[in-house]
């Protein structure tokens, strides 16, 4: 069996690129694996004993043709007409695998805030700032990281949304 550089079981290679990207950006979290998936809130936030809310959620969406990443906690379901008129576009939905894939290099369930092969646009829950510690995935559907709002925020120059009309 491989080890990890603190001695631990080796990383996935998508988790461990992903924890390296975390470490140049200076982001003390460490990157964690789970033997059951942690693609969706729910089974992210049942497998660390937290709120769903405190799930940083990655999804791509298209607004008018370019891709954006949202990141959003796990408590909201995206009110797509609100963002689309906070956001000032005509036309906003969600990415399918294939364009989640083109634009993060990663899975559906496993997107990171780091480490993409594309530079989009990319905004931020609101929400999230609620919560001192906030989860997110790793790069693969069984691997988070524990980070803050402010974090996120300085590694991917996010805009900060609010992701349900009011």
């Amino acid at each position: 069996m491989s080890h990890g550089p603190d001695g631990g079981p080796a990383l996935h290679p998508s988790a461990q690129r992903v924890a390296d990207a975390l470490r140049r950006g200076n982001v003390p979290g460490r990157v964690r694996e789970f033997a059951t998936p942690t693609r969706t809130s729910l089974e992210a936030a049942a497998a660390l004993g937290c709120e769903v809310g405190a799930i940083a959620m990655c999804l791509v969406l298209v607004a008018d043709g370019e891709p954006l990443v949202l990141i959003k906690s796990g408590a909201h379901r995206v009110d797509l007409t609100h963002l689309a008129a906070e956001l000032g576009v005509a036309h906003l939905r969600q990415a399918d695998a294939k364009e989640v894939r083109a634009v993060t290099g990663q899975p559906i369930g496993g997107v990171a805030p780091v480490n993409w092969p594309t530079t989009p646009r990319v905004l931020i829950d609101v929400a999230l700032e609620s919560y001192t510690e906030v989860w997110s995935a790793a790069g693969t559907p069984n691997a988070v990281f524990p980070t803050t709002f402010g974090e996120l925020r300085s590694l991917t120059g996010a805009t900060p949304v609010m992701v349900v009309g009011g």
